[in-house]
């Protein structure tokens, strides 16, 4: 994989991990949201915290060539 994407996974994480924690009002998020409501109900926002996280925590990884 090449770094660029590691990079680009990581920058999705903080984003994701950024909006559940300021549980933002941004468009996508938002979508995302009402997607997601359905199966974690009020957790959803601790939901995006944790995957984005552990998305963020990959994309580095990724990034430096360490897993894929």
């Amino acid at each position: 994989m090449s770094p660029i994407w590691g990079i680009i996974m990581a920058a999705v994480g903080l984003f994701m991990l950024a909006s559940g924690t300021s549980k933002s009002n941004f468009i996508v998020y938002r979508l995302l949201v009402a997607r997601s409501r359905m199966l974690w109900g009020k957790d959803v926002h601790r939901f995006y915290q944790v995957v984005g996280a552990v998305i963020t925590v990959l994309g580095i990884l990724a990034a430096l060539g360490v897993i894929w």
